[in-house]
């Protein structure tokens, strides 16, 4: 048996998933193998327990470019954590609200077990089931790693969070090993749903909610949902420039600091689109990125 994604490694979400082992007649002895989609901690965080429960030869694969979130051996918030603020401080967070967020975050990555070894896993690689063959897409955009896998014969596609029916992937922010500043994954997602639209795909998936058709009919929905956040951009910096955080409150003038993360991260990736498209341009003024609206 092979499972995509083994959710949070909480006691709740173990006991969920093995209700669903039962419910389809198997149990961790059948289990051959993991894939993870990516790695955010709701789909990785038990996949350690379940390796062990049954009985510690069960490989995990993953895409290299998301491998350092899960591998024991990837390197941790706190040693991360210095990098995002400093590049948090250049978007205009005030030091305090950083702060915040950031214990935020660190308290929902104690929902994962960190993976104590993953293998690699690449565009176009199969996964052989008794039913079924799946092919592995490299989808980046939500992470850098993100992978879906496509049954073609069949028309399935597991989506993970690359694409969900009610709600828009979040496009969050990642910086390099180093604090490298460059990963658009907004602008990544666009080519990579691009390419999920042109598949003949009958059912989705998603890691969120329930199976979906018309997979097209929820791309093109969520290509309206970015256009009006952009128009909001548009309006925000009509008056003046801004910067991402002052754009951040303007958008999601309530958000609190276990979100603000995430709210950040959606107005720069938004930011980001617009200035590929030349209508937005952002200088750096005494440390700190200012956007301005263009003509």
């Amino acid at each position: 048996m092979a499972l995509f994604d083994a959710g949070l490694g909480t006691p709740e979400a173990a006991a969920a998933l093995e209700q669903g082992f039962r419910t389809a007649g198997k149990d961790l002895a059948d289990l051959r193998r993991i894939v993870i989609s990516h790695g955010h901690v709701d789909h990785y965080g038990g996949a350690q327990r379940l390796v062990e429960g049954a009985g510690g030869n069960v490989p995990v694969f993953a895409h290299p470019d998301d491998t350092s979130k899960i591998w024991e051996q990837g390197r941790r918030w706190r040693d991360l954590m210095p990098y995002y603020a400093a590049y948090f401080q250049k978007l205009g967070v005030p030091a305090e609200a950083m702060a915040a967020a950031a214990a935020s975050f660190g308290r929902g990555l104690r929902l994962a077990r960190r993976i104590a070894e993953v293998r690699p896993i690449a565009e176009g690689d199969v996964i052989r089931t008794r039913w079924a063959s799946f092919q592995v897409l490299h989808m980046p955009g939500h992470t850098p790693g993100l992978v879906c896998l496509w049954d073609e014969e069949h028309r399935l596609f597991l989506a993970a969070d690359h694409l969900l029916e009610k709600v828009s992937p979040n496009p969050v922010i990642e910086l390099g090993p180093n604090g490298e500043e460059g990963w658009e994954p907004l602008l990544a997602y666009l080519a990579s749903v691009g390419r999920l639209r042109a598949l003949d795909v009958g059912l989705v998936l998603p890691g969120h909610g329930p199976a979906f058709a018309d997979h097209r009919r929820v791309i093109d929905d969520l290509m309206t949902f970015y256009g009006r956040r952009q128009g909001k951009v548009r309006d925000a910096l009509a008056d003046r420039p801004l910067t991402a955080f002052e754009l951040t409150r303007a958008l999601f003038p309530r958000v609190g600091p276990d979100q603000l993360f995430l709210a950040v991260s959606e107005a720069v990736a938004n930011l980001e689109v617009m200035e590929s498209r030349g209508e937005v341009a952002r200088a750096l003024d005494r440390g700190v990125y200012r956007f301005e609206a263009l003509a």
